[in-house]
């Protein structure tokens, strides 16, 4: 059976933790934020306090990053556009250790549609 990517999405969500945007804003600061999406989206606007690591590098560059490193235990919200990508990083980073880790439901999008906060 061949799975889609939406598959492998709806697989995730089922053994990760999602929040919505409100429980993610009462998080700022509190939280470490991490972008999952590719440098130019995260150019383009994102979240107070967010930290870039490209889904594509995650498992690769996070236990090396400076914001990361030896705080596996640490609340980490994780986002992309619009949920699909954080959904599989967060179920990545729980199975490398990072087991506080949620990802935010809908995304830069429904964040930014919201009227939230962006940087640039």
């Amino acid at each position: 059976m061949t799975l889609t990517p939406m598959d492998l999405v709806a697989q995730a969500k089922q053994h990760i933790t999602e929040i919505n945007i409100d429980d993610a804003k009462n998080e700022l600061g509190k939280s470490m934020i991490l972008d999952v999406r590719e440098p130019a989206e995260y150019t383009a606007g994102h979240l107070p306090g967010a930290v870039n690591i490209p889904r594509g590098v995650l498992e690769f560059k996070i236990g090396s990053h400076p914001d990361f490193q030896d705080r596996q235990g640490g609340k980490i919200i994780v986002y992309c556009q619009t949920g699909g990508r954080s959904a599989l990083a967060a179920e990545a980073l729980n199975k490398i250790g990072y087991n506080n880790t949620v990802s935010m439901a809908g995304g830069f999008k429904a964040w930014s549609d919201n009227g939230n906060e962006v940087k640039v």
